[in-house]
């Protein structure tokens, strides 16, 4: 059985994803709650919790673009939507500054309240995140 909200928040999530396809993450960031939160499970140097939209803006989105060169292009290949969850497995494309590809495999699990995105539990290659991200100053 389908239910409404599956619909609703499955194509808010099919429209940011759209766009991030495209290299654009200005959806993405209209979509945020003030108080989103972004958690990086684990135990491994990239497990962290982000606290709030700006916290994510300025230290997370911050780090990844000092490091990035150009667009971060991420491609939805599935949306699993459950009330007020969506799960968004996914592959990035990108290139370091240093000019080694950086192309991840991602499993987000976003949690989405009154059509706003309220959290999101990304997993992803930690090891290719580290050998990419790191070894590129």
């Amino acid at each position: 059985m389908v239910h409404m909200s599956d619909l609703t928040n499955k194509q808010i999530m099919q429209n940011i994803f759209s766009e991030m396809a495209k290299g654009n993450s200005k959806l993405f960031v209209e979509s945020m709650a003030d108080d989103f939160r972004w958690i990086l499970p684990g135990t491994n140097q990239w497990s962290r919790t982000f606290d709030g939209k700006n916290v994510v803006l300025t230290e997370l989105f911050a780090m990844l673009s000092s490091t990035i060169a150009g667009p971060i292009i991420t491609t939805a290949e599935r949306f699993i939507a459950d009330g007020d969850y969506v799960v968004v497995e996914a592959r990035g494309k990108s290139t370091t500054k240093a000019g080694n590809p950086y192309n991840n495999k991602y499993c987000f699990v976003f949690r989405l309240a009154d059509g706003k995105l309220k959290e999101v539990t990304e997993y992803m290659d930690t090891e290719l995140a580290t050998a990419a991200l790191l070894d590129s100053d």
